[in-house]
């Protein structure tokens, strides 16, 4: 297990974001990217997870009102599975982008097969 301060890897969460084409990201609708230090006690494993509609989904019923899709990178699952900080900083960015993927319609399957599973 890695020793790395909430601050820490916060920012390797906003580099994660910042290695996003600019291009994709300014395409993404309604999302906030967050960190909580555990997964939910039914995943305590699960290092993130994406919670809305993803965009391939919408339609004219998904409109202005709706909260936005959340994003979460749980740190403790991350810092569980990583022996160095550089493991725990591509860790986070194959997660960041394994999660935005979702945003986007992307399933498990798909990814797995792309490399990003």
């Amino acid at each position: 297990m890695v020793d790395m301060s909430r601050e820490a890897f916060e920012d390797a969460v906003r580099d994660a974001l910042d290695l996003i084409p600019e291009e994709l990201t300014a395409t993404m609708d309604n999302v906030v990217v967050l960190v909580e230090d555990d997964a939910p006690e039914d995943d305590p494993e699960l290092l993130g997870l994406y919670e809305g509609v993803a965009l391939t989904e919408r339609d004219g019923w998904w409109a202005a009102g709706s909260l936005p899709d959340r994003i979460t990178i749980f740190r403790n699952p991350t810092l569980a599975i990583c022996e160095t900080v550089e493991e725990v900083v591509d860790e986070v960015a194959v997660t960041v982008v394994h999660e935005i993927a979702h945003h986007f319609g992307i399933d498990d399957e798909r990814l797995h097969e792309l490399g990003w599973g």
